[in-house]
């Protein structure tokens, strides 16, 4: 968005949202900026989460090494819980899906469980708190 954007949607003026966006990148809260990618427009129309268990705990420290290495792979958190990671992934079909949990499971030594997500809802919400005239 532009500053005067910005301003409209915040009852700023221009240079007041330009100096508030200026603040929130010195204090840190702003960490950057970038492009976002439509993981459709480039066939990956199949989102899903994987619960990752390694089977030798002792080879744990090597499953996110392995993990990065696959280009479906997103996001890769470390959880409490059940599993030791969860991972996203973006795929273009479900066949893509079941080689993709073939080869994690064979190349990183773990176990799975996937969730498919059939309708996002919401996703990537800024953590900031509109004024009541705007939310």
């Amino acid at each position: 968005m532009s500053y005067t954007d910005i301003g409209r949607e915040t009852g700023l003026s221009t240079s007041a949202a330009q100096q508030r966006v200026r603040r929130l990148e010195q204090r840190g809260a702003v960490v950057g900026y970038h492009a976002e990618i439509d993981p459709v427009a480039l066939g990956c129309t199949l989102t899903a989460f994987i619960s990752i268990h390694p089977i030798n705990p002792a080879s744990e420290e090597d499953t996110p090494r392995v993990l990065a290495t696959f280009p479906e792979v997103v996001s890769l958190f470390t959880v409490a819980g059940d599993a030791s990671y969860l991972c996203m992934v973006q795929v273009g079909s479900t066949t893509e899906l079941d080689g993709l949990l073939t080869r994690m499971r064979n190349q990183a030594n773990v176990t799975t469980v996937t969730t498919v997500v059939l309708t996002t809802i919401f996703r990537d919400r800024p953590l900031v708190e509109l004024p009541d005239a705007i939310g």
